[in-house]
């Protein structure tokens, strides 16, 4: 018991040394574990949502692109498919203080209920670890994590990289393709898809 605690340990910080090292997450690799605190001040840990489905996106309401989304409607509608169809929703924020996007916990709770958000949950990520640890890149980027915790889907939310709402009409959405595709059993394409959007502010 001891040397298998010994092993899950290591493997741990081999997985967040590779992360830093600049080593991509790939679909088909295990979500890295991580814990945070939601802007409601409770604790969170994705190991505790094993045997669920998890949506991961990575957001910025100072953002064109996030704006797009939000000010649309659409990432609203598309956090209430998932959630009413048993999939828990979370939202990071990893901008640092002073930069674009930053948020008290206040300040993320206000939005959260000026906007109808449908998020089961708002992590702040001031230092930047958790954005890192999964090499986030841009606001909006998505994460689709299977009840193993494993990654099924990452990348943009739709096929339009644009800060036009127009751009909606007629978009792929692929995290709704991922997750209707899981849920049905059958293969996800794409898996992979370029996010993009803001830089995450660091």
């Amino acid at each position: 018991m001891y040397s298998r605690t010994i092993t899950i340990v290591f493997l741990l910080a081999f997985s967040i040394a590779l992360r830093a090292a600049g080593n991509p997450l790939a679909p088909s690799d295990m979500a890295p574990n991580f814990t945070a605190m939601t802007s409601t001040d409770s604790p969170f840990e994705l190991e505790n949502f094993r045997g669920q489905w998890v949506v991961f996106e990575w957001t910025n309401h100072e953002c064109p692109y996030v704006r797009k989304h939000y000010s649309s409607g659409n990432m609203q509608k598309t956090q209430r498919l998932i959630t009413e169809d048993g999939g828990i929703w979370v939202s990071i924020i990893s901008s640092a203080p002073g930069k674009q996007g930053y948020v008290t916990p206040e300040e993320a709770n206000q939005l959260t209920a000026s906007r109808g958000v449908y998020a089961d949950m708002i992590l702040l990520d001031p230092s930047g670890e958790i954005g890192r640890l999964y090499m986030a890149k841009t606001t909006p980027q998505m994460f689709l994590i299977n009840p193993a915790g494993y990654i099924e889907y990452m990348g943009a939310i739709d096929d339009k990289p644009s800060s036009r709402q127009a751009s909606l009409t007629g978009a792929k959405n692929y995290v709704l393709n991922a997750w209707e595709a899981a849920k049905a059993g059958k293969e996800i394409n794409p898996k992979v898809t370029k996010p993009y959007g803001c830089t995450v502010k660091y």
